[in-house]
């Protein structure tokens, strides 16, 4: 089976994560920072705070905004469950809006038609790992006296308009499970110019509590005080030591996802039931994902077996995403209903995620390629 995505370990990182196994500090100890420094530094923020998963990083960030009840915030209907639920975490309500159809990116217009006197933010995500339409979600945030925070698991690597993805909104999340772009087995980082968002994300991560072990300890003191109300969201010294060694294969892990995505394309290019999502202007893709929707003509075919078939012949397609306007919680909790976003529930019918990792070879490529003409007519 070859699977839509997969990490890529080697004897580097092997090393690191061993070296600081043998040390003194597995967690709240030096590499924390360390990771934290090389990663902003990659991404051109300010500021960056290591947290234990991409939905951590979310949760800290509607910390860090005041999100509580009463408050909206605007988020995709195509993302993980994530994206919504750290919403729900602070009391505050998701509101769902629809995509556009060549991307399946979230649609500004529909930003701006969910708007009321209670969003207090918007929540941009880079689907697949392209960047969304910052320049335009920034115009309206900024005209609506609104946060603007990128989720940004899928996008690391990616470039809008030249900057980098993690500078681009007032708050950038990430994640580093094993099929992101470097993994630190499960993780997540924040990233953002404001010190004061900062240190809040960083007491959040820490209980609330104003110092760690290793700050206690280089002070000869005890003392601590909580402050707020946070949680557990720490990260460990090894898993840094991962990401640190990850890191600086990036680029060339990135490059290699859009060489199998341009070998896609092309195969795809005469294919007028396979359509591959569109690209838009001045973006430098790092596709996390590479998502085809499938014509109309396969409208007739159950979803389920075009996806047995997949399976059948060795291909680990997946599907990204149910809309989480969908699933049951929601539609119990918040009342959501299908006709909320349909664009997106159109998109749902067709989206397939075809294999894509920086390990997988050339022929294997091909062997998707070559599936997907025998199952979806040409």
């Amino acid at each position: 089976m070859i699977p839509y995505g997969k990490q890529s370990i080697d004897a580097d990182d092997i090393r690191s994560v061993v070296e600081v196994l043998q040390s003194d500090w597995l967690t709240t100890g030096p590499k924390v920072h360390e990771f934290e420094k090389a990663f902003a530094d990659r991404v051109g923020a300010k500021h960056a705070v290591a947290v234990s998963s991409g939905t951590a990083a979310l949760h800290a960030s509607m910390f860090a905004l005041g999100i509580h009840a009463q408050d909206e915030v605007i988020v995709p209907t195509v993302t993980f469950a994530a994206t919504a639920n750290c919403v729900v975490f602070q009391g505050g309500t998701p509101v769902f809006a629809d995509v556009e159809s060549r991307t399946i990116l979230i649609d500004p217009l529909s930003v701006e038609s969910r708007i009321t006197s209670k969003t207090k933010a918007i929540i941009a995500m880079d689907y697949a790992g392209q960047p969304c339409d910052y320049d335009t979600l920034a115009a309206i945030a900024e005209r609506h006296h609104l946060a603007l925070v990128a989720d940004a698991c899928h996008s690391l690597g990616a470039y809008y308009k030249g900057r980098p993805v993690g500078s681009l909104a007032l708050l950038n999340a990430f994640s580093f499970h094993p099929v992101k772009h470097i993994t630190t087995g499960e993780g997540g980082m924040i990233t953002t110019d404001d010190s004061k968002l900062a240190e809040k994300m960083r007491l959040f991560r820490n209980h609330g509590i104003t110092t760690d072990h290793r700050e206690r300890e280089a002070q000869g003191s005890w003392f601590y005080e909580m402050i707020d109300l946070g949680y557990n969201y720490r990260i460990t010294d090894f898993q840094c030591a991962l990401g640190i060694s990850q890191l600086n294969r990036l680029p060339q892990w990135v490059e290699r996802r859009r060489e199998i995505a341009f070998r896609y394309n092309e195969a795809f290019n005469d294919m007028s039931h396979v359509k591959p999502l569109s690209v838009q202007n001045e973006i430098y893709h790092a596709y996390h994902l590479y998502v085809v929707r499938v014509g109309d003509n396969c409208a007739t075919q159950d979803r389920k077996e075009i996806f047995r078939k997949f399976r059948e012949e060795g291909i680990g397609v997946n599907v990204h995403y149910i809309p989480v306007h969908l699933h049951p919680f929601y539609q119990k909790s918040f009342n959501t209903t299908p006709g909320l976003c349909p664009i997106a529930e159109e998109a749902y019918k067709q989206i397939f995620s075809l294999p894509i990792f920086p390990a997988m070879t050339d022929k294997e490529v091909d062997a998707v390629i070559d599936v997907c003409m025998k199952i979806i007519p040409k």
